[in-house]
């Protein structure tokens, strides 16, 4: 059974909107790239940044956007949480720059499987970013919709994030070779730790505005 014109429209609306949302450079983005570059528990963790997004896209979509961006106190507890956590997570990225511990080979730099799911579950829900992009600005356009057509905006936005992470993890891994000189590791980790400086410094210098 073919999808009708207006269902593929809807569906090519939540595409639009949810990769124009996820091709922004943020953590949770620096985090794929990296382990694409390491080589390392990669399939893991691009399943577990896909499955999370569509979760919460689906949750937005379907009216825990609205709920979420109405809770002054919610908005808080995930601005200065997020900032806590980026800011760690970016002396961490700093470390490794400043004594170049990434070394020669990129694999025997990634951390345990259960830490590594751990990072990306945290750059994940503890990551305002995350909830303001997901579920309340794609939930607040997917819930314009009439009920019977929110499920195809959520289908096409959750595509995006499928698509995007499998490109940037998979596409990372695939040039990661000729990458492997240490100058280089302290450049991806200086640049990593400079973002995520940026962005929990931006948490704490201001309130969330959906």
């Amino acid at each position: 059974m073919l999808a009708s014109p207006l269902t593929l429209s809807t569906m090519t609306e939540g595409w639009l909107s949810g990769a124009s949302l996820i091709m922004a450079i943020g953590a949770q983005n620096a985090l794929v790239l990296r382990q694409g570059l390491l080589r390392g528990h990669l399939a893991p963790v691009v399943l577990v940044c896909t499955v999370s997004d569509v979760l919460l896209i689906c949750l937005g979509v379907f009216g825990l956007g609205h709920a979420i961006a109405a809770s002054p106190l919610l908005m808080e507890a995930f601005r200065w949480g997020g900032a806590l956590f980026l800011l760690l997570y970016g002396l961490r990225a700093a470390q490794r720059a400043w004594t170049g511990s990434a070394g020669l080979q990129p694999e025997a730099a990634s951390a345990g499987l259960a830490a590594t799911l751990l990072a990306a579950l945290a750059m994940t829900y503890l990551n305002p970013h995350v909830y303001l992009d997901t579920v309340v600005l794609l939930g607040t356009l997917g819930a314009q919709h009439p009920a019977e057509q929110r499920w195809a905006f959520a289908a096409g936005a959750s595509l995006a994030s499928t698509m995007w992470f499998s490109l940037l993890g998979f596409g990372a891994a695939a040039v990661a070779g000729p990458l492997r000189r240490p100058q280089i590791w302290r450049a991806i980790d200086a640049a990593i730790a400079l973002l995520m400086f940026a962005l929990g410094f931006k948490l704490l210098t201001g309130p969330l505005a959906a």
